[in-house]
């Protein structure tokens, strides 16, 4: 029997968050800390390799780019909500990221050609500093998650036919997991866990064209996974 689909994360029922592990230590979230971590890595165990399949079909390769941007309140992660016509993931929140094409020479140079196409986001802007394994999705993609700083002054462009929004929630929140939620999804061919990463902004006094009314934007699935593996790897 196949897995059925997770129509509704927000519906399934949480069943914890991990309150109990530490969160990252600010001193450790910093450029110059990112770059000396990923040149010395430690020993650690990733948590999440992948989500298990949902459809049969031959692995493909794939690259996400965590584009961690340098603002001076501290490092922020790029994401984009993808529009809700798209046929896979519409309307999740994800990296920019995309299939490996035959022209790229490595992953790192996928992440970087698919972070133009979908955001706009010019390599002139982006250091890259290291990978994370990867991440196998339920539609049997191979995921290499690469890892950057970038630095302010670029002028995204959002493709209008994948991309919905971009926005920018900040490194500690996310490497804080006590805002690591746990969700269990009881089918018929048995139980799925994942995580979920909520994020509530509320946009600055005087920001244009936006409502001052907090909106929540949920993390989930691959990209909440990703994050935690990020998270592991600082933490180690």
């Amino acid at each position: 029997m196949q897995r059925p689909p997770i129509l509704d994360p927000r519906a399934v029922p949480v069943t914890g968050a991990d309150s109990d592990l530490l969160a990252i230590d600010p001193a450790r979230l910093t450029a110059g800390a990112l770059r000396a971590r990923f040149l010395a890595q430690p020993a650690w165990q990733v948590e999440f390799p992948g989500d298990g399949r949902l459809i049969d079909r031959e692995p493909a390769a794939a690259s996400v780019l965590l584009p961690l941007v340098t603002r001076e309140r501290g490092l922020t992660l790029l994401l984009t909500l993808r529009t809700d016509h798209l046929h896979d993931h519409a309307g999740q929140i994800s990296f920019p990221g995309g299939r490996s094409e035959p022209q790229d020479a490595s992953a790192a140079d996928t992440a970087l050609r698919e972070a133009e196409e979908e955001v706009g986001l010019a390599r002139e802007h982006v250091e890259l500093i290291g990978e994370l394994p990867t991440y196998t999705t339920v539609t049997n993609f191979v995921v290499t998650p690469v890892v950057a700083l970038v630095s302010p002054g670029f002028t995204l462009r959002p493709d209008p036919f994948e991309v919905a929004e971009v926005f920018e929630v900040p490194l500690d929140f996310l490497m804080n997991p006590a805002h690591h939620r746990r969700h269990a999804f009881e089918s018929p061919v048995g139980r799925r866990e994942f995580l979920s990463m909520p994020w509530r902004r509320v946009a600055e006094a005087g920001e244009a064209g936006q409502s001052t009314e907090a909106r929540e934007y949920f993390i989930w699935g691959a990209t909440a996974a990703m994050l935690r593996n990020l998270y592991r790897f600082l933490a180690a």
